[in-house]
Order: structure tokens, then C-alpha cells, then sequence
């Protein structure tokens, strides 16, 4: 077993325990709609982006977002097929109809509003600098210059260094990874300075790691919000999910999923 597989393992363990049982609904549920037709809903995501999708100790995919995109389905009647995607291509696999939805963290940006349609938000999300610990240099981006800084590809953090040139030409070098873990690998190995991330995920892997990383607590570029995207032309499927997604919220069964995974209701409250 290569040592990425046994962190990511070791990442799921104390999390897989507490997530899917106490996290059924807790209302009364809506009947499913009739345009559902029993068709297996496929949610692409990356399977390596913790805690909102992941393999745990048995290689099963779990998480905060699916437990909600479970839940959901539930409701809607329909079951829910879980396939990993390379991210970065990720847009790709929704308009060919190889997956259905994009559940897995996902930013709403003005750019992925142009090739499909987005849930209503459901949380926040900053994008904040990780570092090794004890390092005092990296205080905020303008003290990235000169640094080697990684992120994923595909993600929010490269969408916005790429498209600041004056940051990203200030970088001794930017690297992109395919997934997080492999960024934080690196960084623990001194072949980046650091890291720009998802703040919900960073921390969650640093919290496993806390005698080795820190996070500096200041946002890199704007505040966004995490939703679910679907095909341009698939409105039906959007009002499905977002109709149970309502309910979810109003009878406390996101607030629970919520608390299963960070210990708080984190999710958007209006």
C-alpha cells in the first residue's frame, strides 16, 4: 500500500464512524417527483477531497456532501451512483453525461456559471494559505512572492492565481496537483513553501496533522460559496434536488449531517 492511500485511510478513520447513522431525515418527507423515474442519479466528484469526498478504511466513498447527496436521492426516490473524476476535467464529464451532478465542495464562480446550472449555495468557503509549522515569513498573498506554491488543479485556488498575473508572476513557482493530499504531502516534504486551499478541507487535514501544519487565517482573493452543479439544460433535475435540499434544511437533516462531520452547523442558514 503506497503511503498516499494509507493517509487518506488514515484521514477517514475517526470521521467514518459518526457519519451516516445519525444523519437520516427527521421530517416528513415530500413524494418523489413523478419526472424522477426511478434513474439512478450519478454524482461526479473527486474521491480524494476531505471531508466532503472521500474513501475511508474500506475503500468506500463517504463525506459530508455524500452524505447530503444520499439523503437526497433518498428522498427523491431515485438511487445514487458515486463515481470519481479527475477534477480538473470536471466539466467535461457533466456535459457529456458521463455524471449527472458535480457534489463534491465545488465553488459557484462566474466562469463555471457560463457551462451549467448551480443549486442555491449551501456554505461558505475561503480560499486561505497553509504553510508547515513554525514557518513566520508567509503572512498573507503578498508574502507568497518569491515562494513555491501549490494548489489543485482544477480548483478555485488556480482559477484565481492563474488569472492574477501579478500574483502568480511574483511566485519563484506554481505547482498543480491532482489532489490535495499529494499538495500537503509535498508541503510536509519541503518541496513547496505553500499551500493555497479550500479553507473547509485544509483545516480538515491539518487537524490530523498539527504538529506539522498551520493555517495562516487571512483569505486568498474573494469569499465564495460552495453548490451543486448541474447540465445548462438540465433544470428538471436542479428543482428536484433543490426542492429536497429545502426540506432538508428546514427540518434540521442538513444541520445534523453538519454536526456529524465539523461538530457545528456550518452550513448556509437563509
Amino acid at each position: 500500500m503506497n503511503l498516499k492511500k494509507m493517509m487518506v485511510m488514515g484521514l477517514a478513520a475517526v470521521m467514518t464512524a459518526a457519519c451516516i447513522t445519525g444523519c437520516g431525515s427527521t421530517g416528513q418527507q415530500s413524494a418523489p417527483p413523478s419526472s424522477a423515474n426511478g434513474k439512478t442519479i450519478v454524482v461526479g466528484l473527486d474521491d480524494n477531497y476531505p471531508p466532503m469526498g472521500f474513501r475511508d478504511e474500506k475503500n468506500e466513498i463517504v463525506g459530508f456532501d455524500v452524505d447530503l447527496a444520499k439523503e437526497a436521492a433518498k428522498r427523491l426516490g431515485r438511487p445514487v451512483e458515486f463515481k470519481p473524476i479527475d477534477w480538473a476535467s470536471k466539466e467535461a464529464e457533466l456535459k457529456s453525461g458521463r455524471v449527472d451532478v458535480l457534489w463534491n465542495g465545488m465553488d459557484i464562480t462566474e466562469k463555471r456559471k457560463e457551462n451549467m446550472l448551480f443549486s442555491a449555495p449551501y456554505m461558505d468557503n475561503r480560499q486561505i494559505i497553509f504553510v508547515k509549522k513554525g514557518r513566520m515569513d508567509i503572512k498573507d498573498e503578498a508574502t507568497l512572492a518569491g515562494k513555491v506554491v501549490g494548489t489543485q488543479s482544477g480548483g478555485t485556488a488556480e482559477e484565481y492565481i492563474v488569472g492574477n498575473a501579478d500574483l502568480k508572476n511574483r511566485l519563484k513557482d506554481f505547482k498543480t496537483y491532482s489532489d490535495y493530499i499529494s499538495a500537503f504531502m509535498d508541503l510536509e516534504n519541503d518541496r513547496l513553501d505553500a499551500i493555497v486551499a479550500d479553507e473547509i478541507m485544509g483545516r480538515y487535514y491539518m487537524s490530523k496533522h498539527k504538529d506539522k501544519l498551520e493555517a495562516v487565517d487571512v483569505a486568498v482573493g474573494p469569499v465564495s460559496t460552495f453548490g451543486i452543479g448541474f447540465r445548462k439544460d438540465d433544470t428538471a433535475l436542479r428543482d428536484d434536488v433543490q426542492k429536497v435540499l429545502n426540506e432538508m434544511k428546514k427540518d434540521g437533516t442538513t444541520a445534523k449531517v453538519s454536526e456529524s462531520w465539523f461538530g457545528k452547523d456550518i452550513t448556509k442558514n437563509e
